[in-house]
């Protein structure tokens, strides 16, 4: 219970601290009519308050829904509204920024809670519950919030267990915004296991000499990276005379070129930290597959995925959801485990991305994908790229067709085409 949980800057609060706080706003929240699918709102800047609040909503019994204070204000004005949200954790100094709906009442993470129970609160929750429901972007112009439970959360880590063995002696960071997806599996990966984790203050992410410097501090173990964001520390830690600790390293939220690793594997080898590759999605709860990056894979120009993770299936299909030959391109569909209930108020939406299993007897589904992906060898798949306008910008999905519907809007504007 003493072991240090979260750490930011020169604070800290231990799992013990850690768990009596979020207990007493998780009652102070009952209180507030939150339960089982109670769709709660969570704006706050990076901090062990914003985790602390996360933490709370779910002990309640609600799904947090990450509202970023750096996104734009009408963005964060369509998620609240949305979303359904009627109330909203968040902290005084936002409060003049927030578009918040008159509907919706806040709760400032600073107030006293004092008089409220530090026990854990009676659970009310079922594997099935939401846990979370982040908004990616949208080609109608309109971001849509995915719906994950406690199920598609607790099944990531207990399914990657035997590839990983997180453990207590770990120190993650959550570089990430917790509204991006990549933000789960830091944050979880690092409490689930009893490991450390460090929360990066936002100037430090923008600067790679300032987040190499960090993770030498902290003694960081578990990193992870967009590729693109690693391409900017790999130059730093290069040229570094400092040793690093980590151990793993692994890339998620776009295409990894792999052959723009080999500075880092000639100067670190390719054992010690592991580089791994998963590919994953927001409606597939993060991460997908699983595939260790060596210094021979930087021979092949391709992005290797790698195999799917135990409890999910996958399948390369033509457009009659037909499997494709070993070396042809076709979409990629992942099945079972880990796929979400849907997207939130787009019935229409979801039944055209998650599509019955025609593989499986048993009711299952498939989630369309939109990646384009081909068979090299018995189990292994490539990524080939998009079938559609949508791309990733520092592991962000953007659809293009919304960029052009917000261009389209100004009266200025005739004709629009965003290209990437």
């Amino acid at each position: 219970p003493q072991a240090i949980a979260l750490s930011c800057a020169d604070q800290q609060l231990s799992y013990q601290q850690l768990n009596q706080r979020a207990n007493q706003l998780a009652h102070k929240l009952r209180e507030q009519g939150v339960g089982p699918d109670v769709r709660v709102g969570l704006a706050a800047e990076r901090g062990l308050d914003m985790i602390v609040g996360l933490l709370a909503i779910l002990k309640a019994g609600g799904a947090y829904v990450p509202l970023d204070p750096d996104y734009p204000q009408d963005r964060l004005s369509f998620l609240m509204q949305d979303s359904g949200i009627e109330l909203l954790l968040t902290q005084s100094r936002l409060l003049s920024q927030l578009p918040i709906p008159a509907h919706v009442q806040t709760l400032d993470l600073a107030d006293t809670l004092d008089g409220y129970s530090t026990e854990n609160p009676l659970n009310q929750t079922t594997p099935d519950n939401l846990a979370y429901v982040i908004y990616t972007s949208g080609s109608t112009g309109k971001p849509k919030g995915t719906l994950l439970t406690h199920h598609n959360l607790m099944r990531l880590f207990t399914a990657t267990d035997d590839w990983f063995a997180f453990n207590e002696k770990d120190v993650w960071t959550l570089f990430h915004s917790f509204a991006f997806d990549f933000s789960v599996w830091e944050i979880f990966g690092a409490l689930l296991h009893g490991g450390r984790l460090v929360i990066v203050p936002r100037e430090v992410t923008r600067s790679p000499e300032d987040f190499h410097a960090l993770l030498v501090e902290q003694q960081v173990t578990v990193l992870n990276q967009t590729p693109s964001a690693f391409k900017q520390l790999m130059r730093v830690a290069c040229d570094s005379p400092l040793p690093m600790p980590l151990q793993k390293v692994i890339f998620g939220g776009e295409a990894l070129d792999v052959a723009s690793l080999k500075p880092w594997f000639e100067r670190f080898g390719d054992q010690a930290p592991q580089l791994i590759n998963m590919y994953g999605i927001t409606e597939t709860t993060v991460h997908v597959t699983y595939r260790p990056i060596t210094l021979a894979d930087t021979h092949n120009p391709v992005s290797p995925i790698g195999e799917a993770i135990p409890d999910l299936s996958w399948y390369v299909l033509d457009a009659d959801f037909n499997p494709v030959a070993q070396g042809c391109s076709g979409e990629l569909h992942i099945g079972h485990a880990g796929l979400a209930r849907g997207y939130h108020n787009r019935a229409a939406l979801t039944a055209e991305r998650f599509v019955p299993d025609p593989f499986s007897s048993d009711g299952s589904r498939l989630y369309r994908t939109g990646d384009l992906a081909r068979y090299r060898s018995a189990g292994v798949v490539e990524y080939a790229g998009r079938i559609d306008h949508q791309v990733k910008i520092r592991g962000f999905r953007i659809e293009l067709g919304e960029i052009e519907a917000r261009l389209q809007a100004h009266p200025t504007v005739r004709e629009v085409i965003v290209l990437a």
